[in-house]
């Protein structure tokens, strides 16, 4: 038996903090990271975790005492049994940070070592069509304007970590996996215990982070940056979630190509003539999953410089402060302070589909690219629908898109979407049916018989392959959510404050799961402001406006109010409109048919709104959306120096359209 001395590790600050609790007492068995005393500054709350395994033998503090950095505290007798080799030693005086507390109930605790009857822990659930949800995504995921419009997917699932026998400490994984190497764009693995599929490793994160798309992965990435001991779990052997695996980012690269083919064959008409593409689709996959590795790899290296550790498994709470992580290297239980909930959401499935048919795509299998199809049915006239016909026709199939509703990208303001309405229907011969439902579609050896009802649609037509994409849904049903007391609206969302807290104040949401677009723009400023919070952070999601892309060509964004909505309310409004047929580098470019608006409050002459169409629409609504954030005037807009020829120019002559004063175009005076 030897002793082992407990001293205050650094806490951010030199100046001395209060002791408000004495954790344990003399006599008593201590395990590794179990809190000895809690602190607490003007800050946060915060405990002190032990560095080894014994039994107290004296506490040095007691309450009311005022302590600091390398302060005695406690001494423990060490056992008989020696560290595990990875474990820091004696001589180490390492001391993990102490984060802020919350301490779980003793029921809880027991969960860890004694699961309750009847806790499911299977790990056999079928794969889903729509990726991270139990455990996977967030969020959104998506680069979509709203839930019908987001991408749905499933990324890639092959890979193990490599198997090790028996179990392994947390600490001592976590310590073995920090010295991996690697090389650019994916070298190094991220954190990850690796236990044979037998064992069942324990683990403590002071932030629990279940989900690692765009929102999980930052709020992850924050909270280690603050200090945080944290344990992201993902479902998936490859971080990013939809958006990077299956959703925005591989949908970009062939919206890339798709736009090069497209440009390469206007050029013929003004004296450059290219040949046909010629298409190698395993190449085109091979360059697309490529890009996807690049930046996935790249999240793997950057959780293991910050020692996040990746635990890959389906997870589900089994209590307010247990979660079990289930997959094909073991079964993982995970004791968390707080928690950030990023499971993101799935594709909705209507009926008369015959989805086990593989010419009926999601989003992800559309994305696989299996083949370059005759004939495509797109059932759906949302974002990811829309982008796909892009690329679809580009790539030579003849388009028939059917939408529900009354237009095209429903919420977006219909002088934004005929430009490219118009350009589907003369460059593709795309056909298009509003209002026209699809009733049901059926499975032949000569391909799938979709009949259709609404007034200019057939009856029925064959195609060769279908898309469907025709909204989302949460996937706070997957992991059983109710084992925390979390409150959950009907429609599956969960219920947040400022802060992505949920109603049980240890645990936040983000992402697809909380009310809101189903953005992944969205869900990473949310990861942010969770992960700050907990770190006891002054941070709020207060974004006023949040701006929605179409990927389309062209491209449509918009953000804060539209004049739909201004309609609807009986919102007062006027606009200032420019057309990029008046645009210099649109001319030049051949692309006059877009459009820059900007909606002012006709009284404070703010901006409350705007919308682009147009080739990079999407990198010109940001001015736009800062615009609004600042409360600028449409003088703060048009007297702003923008660099010419340009197509930013246009939003301010679009300002100055409002003010009267452009001098672009020949207006009567509106004073």
């Amino acid at each position: 038996m030897s002793a082992v001395e407990i001293r205050i590790p650094d806490i951010g600050t030199d100046e001395k903090v209060d002791v408000v609790e004495v954790l344990v007492a003399a006599g008593e068995s201590v395990e590794v990271d179990a809190g000895l005393i809690t602190l607490e500054s003007d800050k946060a709350s915060m405990d002190v975790p032990s560095t080894h395994a014994g039994v107290v033998e004296k506490v040095i503090v007691r309450v009311g005492d005022k302590v600091g950095k390398g302060d005695l505290i406690a001494v423990l007798e060490k056992g008989e049994s020696p560290p595990l080799s990875n474990a820091p030693q004696e001589s180490d005086r390492v001391v993990s940070e102490p984060k802020a507390k919350l301490t779980p109930p003793s029921e809880e605790s027991a969960a860890l070592s004694e699961p309750a009857t009847g806790k499911k822990t299977s790990a056999s659930e079928p794969a889903p069509e729509s990726p991270p949800e139990a455990a996977a995504e967030p969020e959104p995921s998506q680069d979509s304007a709203d839930p019908s419009t987001a991408a749905e997917g499933q990324p890639p699932s092959s890979e193990s970590p490599p198997e090790s026998d028996g179990e392994v400490s947390d600490r001592a994984a976590s310590a073995g996996a920090a010295s991996n190497g690697g090389g650019e764009g994916g070298g190094l693995s991220p954190l990850s215990a690796a236990p044979s599929p037998s064992s069942k490793t324990s683990h403590y994160a002071d932030v629990l982070v279940l989900g690692s798309g765009p929102g999980g992965y930052t709020a992850a990435f924050r909270a280690a940056d603050l200090g945080q001991k944290v344990v992201l779990v993902e479902r998936y052997p490859t971080l990013g979630g939809v958006c990077l695996n299956v959703g925005c980012i591989p949908s970009k690269a062939y919206l890339h190509v798709a736009r090069v083919i497209e440009e390469a064959a206007d050029l013929g008409a003004h004296g450059v003539t290219f040949g046909e593409p010629k298409l190698d689709l395993d190449q085109l996959r091979a360059w697309k999953d490529q890009i996807v590795g690049r930046l996935t790899g790249g999240l793997a290296t950057m959780a293991t410089q910050r020692q996040v550790r990746v635990i890959t498994g389906t997870g589900r709470f089994t209590s307010p402060h247990t979660l079990e992580a289930t997959g094909a290297e073991g079964s993982h239980d995970i004791q968390f302070d707080h928690a950030i909930i990023a499971v993101g959401s799935r594709g909705v499935e209507i009926p008369g589909i015959p989805y086990d048919d593989p010419r009926v795509m999601d989003s992800t299998g559309a994305l696989t690219l299996p083949e370059v199809p005759e004939k495509l049915l797109i059932v759906g006239g949302g974002i990811i629908g829309l982008e796909m016909a892009c690329v679809y026709g580009a790539l030579g199939s003849q388009i028939t898109v059917v939408e529900l509703l009354d237009g095209l990208i429903p919420g977006c303001d219909r002088d934004l979407v005929k430009p490219f309405e118009r350009r589907l229907k003369k460059r593709y011969k795309a056909k298009i049916h509003v209002k026209t439902k699809v009733l049901e579609i059926e499975s032949g050896d000569d391909g799938l018989t979709a009949f259709m009802e609404g007034k200019r649609a057939p009856e029925s037509e064959l195609f060769d392959r279908a898309l469907v994409s025709v909204g989302r849904r949460p996937n706070s049903d997957r992991v059983d959510i109710e084992a925390t007391g979390v409150r959950v609206d009907e429609r599956g969302f969960i219920e947040v404050d400022s802060q992505l807290r949920t109603s049980v104040r240890h645990i936040f949401a983000i992402g697809d799961i909380v009310p809101g677009p189903m953005l992944a723009h969205k869900a990473s400023h949310e990861g942010k402001v969770a992960a700050e919070a907990i770190a006891g952070e002054k941070s709020h999601f207060d974004a006023r406006v949040i701006p929605s892309v179409a990927y389309t060509d062209p491209e449509i964004a918009w953000v804060g109010l539209t004049e739909t909505d201004a309609e609807k309310d009986g919102t007062a409004y006027e606009v200032g409109s420019f057309p990029w047929a008046a645009s210099g580098r649109a001319i030049g470019m051949g692309r006059t048919e877009g459009l820059t608006k900007i909606l002012f409050d006709p009284t404070t002459r703010r901006v409350l709104g705007a919308g682009v169409v147009g080739p990079n629409a999407g990198d010109l609504i940001s001015e736009l959306a800062l615009a609004i954030e600042m409360d600028c005037e449409a003088s703060d807009l048009g007297l702003t120096v923008h660099p010419h020829p340009t197509l930013s120019e246009t939003v301010a002559f679009a300002s100055e359209v409002f003010e009267g004063t452009v001098t672009d175009l020949y207006l009567k005076k509106k004073r």
